[in-house]
């Protein structure tokens, strides 16, 4: 079935699942988390992927101190950025990160400035000029604040900047914050985003005369289209 495009003026992408696959290193430190704390480990991956650590744990253990699940979080940090075994593209992502060169766009990500830097070098991918992190926000994903800063920071109003996610928060956050969503990878399809792909390869961008770009879809489902 053949899925309209998406035509709008600014892209927002996220980095874990959606431009580079670092599910490895996430389960590994992650699950090591969940093993001290007797939890879940499957339970805590799904409510990790697309949020920021210290969130992570303030939902899982709500009655304990913030100030613990900062200083937890420190510790996971620090081993999540020293390891990038198994970190790799996403299937199409360097072709796609070319083909922005001169299309408005920007890294939207719940990682700090350090981990996105050494995940991007591990995948090989070009870091985006504009990039809003962890530092920048004050709310983690589901919240919509690093897209609307991202829209923001690009120029453009929310309704025309597309967001590119792979997680439930990512998603929600994007359609929060009034943006079509472009869902990547199997955990997107689960949280209704706009349009849905199985990764970056059957997908095409075609920068407009009129300044806008053009994202076609082939064959994928879709849930609802904006044309800005």
């Amino acid at each position: 079935m053949s899925t309209p495009p998406l035509t709008v003026r600014g892209l927002l992408l996220d980095m874990d699942g959606t431009l580079l696959d670092s599910d490895a290193v996430v389960a590994r430190v992650w699950r090591g988390w969940a093993a001290e704390q007797g939890l879940d480990p499957d339970e805590v991956l799904r409510v990790a992927h697309g949020r920021q650590g210290h969130m992570t744990m303030a939902a899982l253990l709500p009655h304990r101190p913030m100030e613990q699940n900062y200083a937890e979080n420190r510790v996971l940090l620090a081993q999540e950025t020293a390891d990038t075994d198994g970190i790799v593209p996403v299937p199409g992502a360097p072709a796609f990160l070319a083909a922005l060169e001169d299309v408005p766009h920007a890294l939207v990500t719940s990682a700090t400035p350090e981990l996105a830097a050494a995940r991007m070098a591990a995948a090989g991918l070009r870091m985006p000029a504009l990039r809003i992190t962890a530092a920048d926000v004050s709310a983690s994903k589901p919240d919509p604040e690093g897209f609307l800063k991202g829209a923001a920071e690009l120029g453009f109003p929310p309704e025309q900047c597309a967001v590119f996610e792979d997680s439930g928060a990512g998603v929600a956050a994007g359609l929060a914050a009034g943006m079509p969503v472009v869902g990547v990878g199997p955990r997107a399809a689960e949280h209704g985003p706009t349009v849905h792909v199985p990764d970056l390869e059957q997908m095409r961008v075609t920068p407009l005369a009129d300044g806008r770009v053009r994202l076609t879809f082939e064959a994928f489902e879709t849930f609802e289209v904006f044309d800005g």
